[in-house]
């Protein structure tokens, strides 16, 4: 058998694999997936910020015409939730009040995303490389990701207790934990956040709402999110964590 033949063979054997999709992703015991792997159901469009301002009939046809932009931007590839950085935020359907989150991410230079917890911004996402501008000394993206970014700026868990951020290329993983208004975030499996409270970027006279929806925002280049999991966390569990925590 020559060469070429050996090759071809070789190549045809191989083609099926190449093509096929990535295996679903399991959910951990007691977790259910927010992303079926295959299509956009159980979300929709919404960049909460851009109909703020809107009430009555301008703010219904703002939130009508988000969501038929939804599926332009955003995509279900290979099991990933993709977005190339343009669009209204991806938003659940459902809404969550105390929860433990888990979710993938992987992203770009420049990078500047995050997710938002009951409608609320938000765990930060950065590029870690950007350099400080002095100029700007509340946006400091040489700490990392997973700080509570709109929190008033040098309060406690505004910026992530160090930097456990991975080289682009790889993926980055949080687990989120939310219960009442305080926080905790793990990045790549090094605590960032711990128990601080999340101010209500809304209102901050107000505390944060008792349920909301998950959002992951769209922030000017590619983002890409996989294994995306939440699991609901009872009233008894909720206190006998924030106990041990010191905390009410």
């Amino acid at each position: 058998m020559n060469h070429t033949l050996l090759l071809t063979l070789a190549a045809l054997l191989l083609a099926p694999f190449n093509t096929l999709p990535a295996a679903d992703s399991v959910p951990p015991k007691g977790f259910r997936a927010l992303c079926n792997g295959k299509d956009l159901t159980g979300w929709h469009g919404l960049n909460p910020h851009t109909g703020a301002k809107l009430t009555g009939e301008k703010k219904d046809a703002n939130l009508k015409q988000q969501r038929e932009d939804f599926p332009n931007h955003w995509r279900v590839e290979n099991g990933e939730l993709v977005n190339a950085g343009t669009g209204p935020y991806a938003t659940t359907d459902a809404e969550f009040g105390d929860i433990e989150l888990h979710i993938e991410y992987q992203t770009v230079a420049k990078a500047d995303s995050g997710i938002y917890l009951r409608g609320t911004p938000q765990v930060q996402i950065w590029d870690k490389n950007q350099v400080f501008d002095e100029k700007k000394p509340d946006r400091k993206p040489h700490l990392g990701s997973g700080g509570l970014f709109n929190n008033t700026p040098n309060t406690p868990g505004r910026d992530p207790l160090m930097v456990a951020d991975k080289p682009f290329g790889e993926w980055n993983k949080f687990r989120v934990r939310q219960i009442g208004a305080r926080t905790w975030v793990w990045l790549n499996d090094k605590l960032v956040v711990d128990g601080n409270v999340m101010e209500n970027y809304w209102d901050r006279t107000k505390p944060l709402p008792a349920k909301g929806p998950i959002m992951l925002q769209t922030h000017g280049g590619e983002i890409r999110w996989r294994n995306l999991f939440v699991r609901e966390i009872s009233a008894t569990e909720a206190k006998k964590i924030l106990a041990e925590a010191g905390q009410k």
